[in-house]
């Protein structure tokens, strides 16, 4: 077999493959009389079938079925005997296929690419440095009283924050829309639930009035048959309510099934929920800038049937999540929003491979069911969620390349500049509202 390859551009390699004659010739004869032996043909016994009528009407489908063998068998012995590695499948473009003449082709196709990790020692990470404050917790317990707010009558005009009943009907041009009337449709004033303008015309209203309010819908409004559009709406105010937030007190920790029922427990117990939730949301900030420093301290070229088939899968991801939301919508998803996404993970793929390659990384077993056993620990019986992980091979090995993703950010950290950070829990919890 006669294998030459051309560089054609960046990763993509150009091969070109001549496979003997004799090869196909033979494998094509070797079946032809292993059919002999099978095949009915009308005029004969089974068995005794003349070598020639086999060859005459079997002849065409099998050499067809024994070429295309040999293109693909042929194509991953070329590419193993001039050690490549091929990112994707080839496309392959046939020369010669007569009979009697050697089969030759060429395959284009897409190489990994040498990957030389950079200094990580260029990395700068920012280590966020959090105490939780009393006002923190008293945060994350005003949380949970206005999760159990009650609302109770009041005969008096409405004030932002007030919650009112109303029935209402809408209009455009003097016509009812389809989704524009309501019965005994609750509305908190402030909250920023209904159409711009429509919640600020009713702060004043009390039980009794009836108003006209009207706005104008957003350009980009989800319902494109009303955006753009004025609408008056006829309101009828059925009620007003104020929110009165229940007392934090043994009564209301009860509701929380606390063990002593003390208000000191309860707080203590947000405070070790907390804890866990800074340090995931520590973990991810830090891994995040690993992330973003290994991609500015290497260069790398990569292949284009790589991020395509990241596209692929984010597609269908994206998909599952939007089906469970919008069953009916319409999903058609342009593959350039993903693209961005799908190079930045294939390159830290390719990247982390090789650290991994290169150092000997192995997956921590006790990290593992560290790990696992921190999933569990949120199940009424976490053994059994245990015992579920290492039986199901496909979970188990989710969380070991989880595990060895941690492991290489920590060799990361190792070498990198970190810097302590201090911030606040609002800031790391919630960055777009501390930005804001």
């Amino acid at each position: 077999m006669e294998v030459t390859v051309e560089v054609t551009e960046g990763l993509e390699r150009r091969m070109t493959v001549q496979v003997p004659a004799e090869r196909i010739e033979e494998e094509v004869e070797t079946r032809l009389k292993s059919l002999r032996g099978r095949a009915r043909v009308d005029g004969f016994r089974p068995g005794k079938v003349p070598l020639s009528v086999i060859r005459t009407k079997f002849g065409g489908q099998v050499r067809q079925e024994v070429v295309g063998e040999v293109l693909q068998s042929s194509f991953y012995e070329a590419v193993t005997q001039e050690e490549l590695r091929p990112a994707g499948g080839p496309r392959i473009d046939p020369q010669v296929m007569e009979p009697g003449k050697a089969l030759e082709y060429t395959a284009t196709f897409e190489v990994y690419p040498e990957v030389a990790i950079g200094d990580v020692s260029n990395i700068n990470i920012s280590q966020p440095k959090v105490d939780i404050s009393d006002d923190d917790i008293d945060k994350v317990v005003e949380r949970l009283q206005k999760q159990r707010i009650q609302w109770n009558s009041v005969d008096r005009a409405a004030e932002k924050g007030d919650r009112l009943k109303l029935n209402f009907v809408g209009r455009i041009d003097g016509e009812e829309f389809t989704g524009g009337s309501g019965q005994d449709i609750p509305l908190e004033l402030g909250s920023g639930a209904f159409i711009p303008g429509f919640e600020e015309q009713l702060t004043g209203a009390a039980k009794g009035d009836n108003k006209i309010v009207e706005v104008t819908f957003p350009d980009d409004y989800q319902a494109s048959e009303l955006a753009g559009k004025t609408a008056q709406f006829e309101v009828e105010v059925l009620a007003v309510e104020e929110s009165e937030l229940p007392a934090v007190d043994d009564e209301f920790v009860k509701e929380f099934k606390i063990a002593d029922g003390s208000v000191e427990s309860f707080r203590a117990e947000i405070k070790q929920n907390m804890e866990r939730e800074l340090a995931d949301a520590v973990k991810a900030r830090v891994k995040q800038q690993v992330m973003d420093g290994l991609l500015e301290v290497n260069e790398l070229n990569v292949p284009k049937a790589l991020i395509e088939e990241e596209i692929d899968r984010l597609i269908v991801q994206t998909k599952e999540q939007m089906m469970g939301q919008n069953p009916s919508g319409d999903l058609h998803l342009p593959r350039s929003m993903f693209e961005e996404q799908a190079q930045r993970r294939v390159t830290l793929g390719l990247l982390l491979a090789e650290i991994s390659r290169q150092h000997e990384l192995k997956v921590d077993a006790d990290r593992v069911r560290a790990t696992i056993e921190k999933f569990a620990a949120t199940y009424e019986q976490p053994e059994d969620v245990v015992k579920w992980y290492y039986s199901n091979k496909e979970h188990l090995s989710n969380v070991e390349s989880m595990v060895l993703e941690d492991q290489l950010v920590d060799w990361v950290l190792d070498s990198a500049q970190i810097t302590d950070e201090s911030m606040t829990f609002d800031e790391i919890m919630n960055p777009q509202v501390a930005e804001k």
